[in-house]
């Protein structure tokens, strides 16, 4: 679950009873720190809070002094992570400086409200805000219009085109400012297909990271509500209808993940049809089984499709797909499958490297001090 997803309830509570909160966020990182820039916390006066802001921290301190720090508007702290018996205070070891934006009710909800409905979308959102100076906390969002930020706007159309974050300083009232521009990608979607028991721990995974989760099947009495109760939508395939007529029903979008898990022939080679017929295709395919029954349903493809099965065209289709789906981490059981899936599924999303930590690091280091 994501730190928005924990937001939103406490918000809404708070919202409907008019009463003031603080938002926390993170916008910037000096060294090393557990949270990166765009974490947020949520704090309500009466204590409870939703959200984190470091590994835990600075939680408690940034809760004990927000709401007298806000009592003038917006502003910008630095809190550090280096250990108790250092300089600075709040010691989890990291060893770094974390700037924390708070702020009231009055600017937060439209930040909330913003992305909010860029959650429930599954659409990109930048987010441009003033960090410093008499319009602290003013903010323009790209999708959307902020009447009379028209700096703010293009910088927040900017971040949305290159898909980044970005820090700049921008002139208001001849004096320089410093803007941070928050990058969020759309939520996640992974799309499974096969709903039997397997199923499950993929969709437990996958939720708990804050995914929208779609599962279908052309087995009625296995793609229920009742067996998939956290998924954001189940549905029963008309497996004999496809490829093609099934609309919203096979309809990842391109920065999702697809699955095939049916145990199904048949089912898995309509699916895969499917999915091959789109004309943004997925970011990830994964087919669960060997190689060998991959190829055997990509020539099932080619012949639904009405393309002749010539070994360029299978071959093409095979480097699109991770089959068999997941990595390598010694998995056996069905949660340690999931979890190989889930795990590829991140690094391919992330274009990460899959590698150790440890190797990434010292790599990092070795070309730092050349």
């Amino acid at each position: 679950m994501t730190d928005l997803e924990r937001i939103l309830p406490l918000w809404h509570e708070l919202d409907s009873a008019q009463e003031d909160y603080v938002l926390a966020t993170v916008v910037a990182v000096e060294g090393s720190s557990y949270r990166k820039p765009g974490a947020r916390m949520l704090l309500a006066q009466d204590g409870r809070r939703a959200g984190t802001v470091s590994g835990g921290c600075l939680e408690a301190e940034v809760a004990r002094r927000a709401w007298w720090l806000t009592a003038e508007g917006p502003v910008v702290e630095r809190y550090s992570t280096a250990a108790d018996d250092g300089e600075m205070p709040y010691g989890s070891g990291c060893g770094g400086v974390v700037s924390i934006l708070l702020e009231r009710k009055s600017t937060a909800a439209p930040l909330l409200a913003a992305m909010e409905t860029a959650f429930h979308a599954r659409i990109p959102l930048a987010i441009a805000t003033v960090l410093e100076g008499p319009r602290i906390g003013t903010r323009a969002f790209s999708p959307g219009e902020t009447a009379g930020a028209a700096e703010l706007q293009v910088l927040a159309a900017r971040g949305l085109a290159r898909r980044a974050s970005f820090e700049q300083r921008v002139g208001f009232d001849a004096e320089s400012q410093r803007v941070w521009v928050d990058y969020r990608s759309a939520r996640p979607g992974l799309w499974i297909f096969g709903a039997g028991d397997d199923a499950k721990p993929l969709l437990a995974f996958a939720r708990e990271l804050g995914w929208f989760v779609a599962v279908a099947d052309g087995r009625a009495h296995l793609a229920t509500r009742s067996r998939f109760a956290e998924a954001d939508t189940v549905n029963t395939l008309p497996i004999a209808d496809l490829p093609g007529n099934a609309p919203g029903i096979v309809s990842p979008l391109p920065t999702d993940a697809c699955v095939l898990m049916t145990h199904s022939f048949e089912q898995d080679a309509r699916i895969l049809a499917s999915l091959l017929a789109l004309s943004a295709p997925p970011a990830y395919i994964g087919v669960l089984g060997p190689q060998r029954r991959t190829h055997e349903l990509l020539q099932e493809c080619a012949r639904l499709l009405g393309f002749p099965a010539t070994d360029n065209r299978i071959d093409h289709w095979m480097d699109q797909f991770h089959a068999p789906t997941g990595l390598d981490l010694g998995a056996a059981s069905p949660a340690t499958i999931a979890l190989s899936i889930l795990a590829e599924i991140q690094k391919t999303l992330t274009a990460a490297t899959g590698r150790p930590l440890r190797e990434v690091r010292a790599t990092r280091e070795i070309l730092a001090s050349s």
